[in-house]
């Protein structure tokens, strides 16, 4: 076996949550043909699967990048009571103005996570995944 070797782990989270796709530098009649019936004035919802993974090294006393429920609770503290079954847009200011596209939503979560990984030696986030359905997939890396 290598020394120290680098792996990956990952927790999933599921949330419910409403948003509008409209972007307010656009008129209402683009944002209609850019977004369809998700520009909808009323919004619409999903259940989204939310994937963080980080990586590290193995330690050779516990055998864990890091403890499994430290990072599941900092998903569930961090995003998921934040977002649970809020409308993105009008209840939450967490996207700070940006459309609320799972892309956007990426971001912020990576910028939520990575900050609260400061206290794990040697863990760094390595990828954020969200499922918005069953057809639409976003992934961050970092930049």
């Amino acid at each position: 076996m290598k020394k120290n070797p680098i792996v990956e782990i990952t927790v999933r989270s599921e949330f419910a949550a409403a948003h509008r796709l409209h972007a307010r530098e656009l008129s209402d009649e683009e944002n209609a043909r850019l977004f369809g019936p998700c520009n909808n004035k009323n919004g619409h919802g999903h259940n989204y699967d939310l994937f963080v993974t980080v990586r590290g090294p193995v330690d050779p006393v516990t055998g864990m990048v890091m403890n499994l429920f430290d990072l599941h609770t900092i998903v569930k503290e961090h995003i998921f009571d934040v977002v649970d079954h809020k409308h993105l847009d009008e209840d939450l200011d967490i996207l700070g103005g940006r459309t609320s596209t799972a892309e956007n939503l990426a971001l912020v979560f990576w910028d939520i996570v990575e900050a609260q990984l400061g206290r794990f030696a040697g863990v760094e986030l390595a990828k954020i995944r969200i499922h918005e359905s069953r057809g639409n997939i976003v992934e961050y890396c970092g930049a």
